[in-house]
This record gives structure tokens, sequence and C-alpha cells, in this order.
């Protein structure tokens, strides 16, 4: 790559991020004219041509596919330098915070974390991103800004830090069944089950424990969604488990009853996780410190 100013470089990260001159051209408040021009200038730069057409839509070359997260890393770092001016003025903040998490965790998080945070900046957005297959290079291309939720391997650069413990508990409907009565082993696998599994997957940490004791259940369906599984819970006699915190909050509104797991399985660590790029961002530190204190009132009300 040649010589290249930051302005160029925005430019690339946008048009990388966006593939489309005419969405990057309104992220930049420049004319699709001047950000075509743009364009060239960074094809010239890079010596690439670095977005090309594939049908209706731009596409990356390998090349820029290359650049994208080392560009986004320079550019994040950047703009964390140019930001650097003392004591955050958090009621001043107008930034866009993106957090990737799943539904569940939204509903319990969401609103509370909403209030903390407008309380002290009316001026910031947060935008909440579902969770995908991709764990890292999110993160790693400054795409989301924290991931929240039960959180699984993670490159070794990654920041993760611990927000509250849980455990897993049953939940049916109020007329089940196992509504009531004590729900031994036998109860517990005499019934369809429902699973949750943005991917699919059947098989989870219950099914472990059940193998232990020789035993097994079986699994009607697997919903992608947390709020989903609990609509078919309470229109069903499925059999489902979730973290107790989320379901002290969501279990009253959709008229089901918890109960203890007849099977032991391994306790739940919430967790936020981030890219070094933003340890010593003021604004960034604010997020997670907030966050923080979200989780910990829920944890103290017995959620």
């Amino acid at each position: 790559m040649h010589s290249m100013d930051l302005n160029l470089l925005v430019a690339l990260d946008v048009l990388l991020e966006e593939e489309s001159v005419l969405v990057a051209a309104r992220r930049m408040h420049l004319s699709p004219s001047a950000m075509s021009r743009t364009l060239a200038r960074v094809r010239e730069a890079v010596g690439d041509p670095i977005l090309v057409r594939a049908g209706k839509r731009l596409v990356p070359t390998p090349r820029a596919a290359e650049l994208r997260p080392r560009v986004r890393a320079v550019v994040a770092s950047a703009s964390a330098v140019l930001r650097e001016r003392g004591a955050l003025d958090v009621a001043a903040l107008t930034r866009s915070f993106a957090v990737r998490t799943s539904d569940g965790m939204l509903g319990l998080l969401g609103a509370p974390l909403l209030d903390a945070l407008r309380a002290e900046a009316p001026g910031v957005t947060v935008r909440f991103l579902p969770e995908g297959d991709e764990d890292v290079a999110a993160l790693r291309e400054g795409r989301i800004d924290l991931d929240v939720g039960i959180i699984g391997e993670m490159g070794p650069e990654i920041r993760v830090q611990a927000l509250a413990r849980d455990r897993f508990v049953g939940v049916v409907r109020r007329g089940s069944p196992l509504a009531s009565g004590r729900v031994t082993l036998e109860r517990f696998v005499e019934h369809a089950h429902l699973g949750v599994s943005r991917q699919g997957k059947i098989w989870g940490p219950i099914d472990d424990a059940l193998k232990k004791k020789g035993l097994a259940r079986t699994t009607a369906a697997v919903a992608s969604g947390h709020y989903a599984a609990l609509f078919l819970l309470a229109s069903s006699d499925l059999v489902g488990a979730f973290p107790s915190k989320w379901l002290a909050h969501a279990a009253p509104r959709f008229d089901l009853v918890t109960f203890p797991l007849p099977v032991t399985t391994p306790g739940i660590t919430i967790a936020q996780a981030w890219h070094p790029r933003f340890d010593a961002d003021p604004a960034h530190r604010w997020l997670r410190d907030r966050l923080r204190r979200v989780c910990r009132s829920i944890a103290e009300l017995g959620a």
C-alpha cells in the first residue's frame, strides 16, 4: 500500500463495511460522485479494485477482505487518540454503541441499561444486534463494541469480564403435569422437551448430565430464540430449561412455572467481551461500567 492519508483510510473503512458507494457517501456526508472519486483514489493508493460489481451489488476483492480488519483497527485506534481530551463529558456524549446479545439477554438487561445510559448521556444510541455464527471477527473489526451473554471461545487478545453467575432451572406452563409436585428424574425424562439454540443444536448440558445417569430425554423441538421458546412453552406441555435470573423476569409474563432440575448442570457465567483497542477509550469504559452496575443490581434483587 502506498502512502495514504487518514481520510482515505476512513473512507476505505466505511466502503468495506457498507460495500456500497451510495451508503458510504451518506455516512461520510459526501455526494455519490465525490464518494466515487474517493474510491478511485483509494484504488490507486492500494493498487487493487477493492470493490467489484457482482450483479446489482459490490463485493470486496480478496485483497480488500484481507485489509478489512487491519484498516478497521487502524481507524479505531486513530479515533481513540483523537477522542483523548481528558475527563469524559458524558452529558455531551453523542455516540452509537453496537452491543451483540441474545433476545433473552436483551429482554433482561436492555431496558435497565438504556435507562442508566440515557439518564447520564441522552445523546447516546445503542444498537442491539442479534447473535451470529461469527464470534470474534465482529469484535476484531470493530463492528460491535461489546458481546454480552454466555461467551464461548474467543481469541487470546479479547477481553472477557464476568458480570453475573446463574444456573439452569426447569420451566413449564402452569397447567402442565410437571407444574405440581416434585419433579423427579423419571418424571423429567418422560415428557418431551424444548431446546434453544440459534444453530439448531439438540444436545446440551442437560443431555450430558442425563447420560451420566444412563438416561436420555426426547427433544421435540428447538427454538432459535428464548422468547420464541417461551411462547411455545406457554401453549404446549413441552419442558424447557433456562437461566434462573432471566426466567424470574420472563416467566410471570407467560404464566409459566419453574422448578429445580433433577440433574446437576454446570453453572452459567454471563460476561461482556470487547477488543483491547477500547481499553483506554473513556466512553467505552463508561459503557462497560454501566452494564456491570446493571447486572449487579439485577443480581441484588434476587432475579
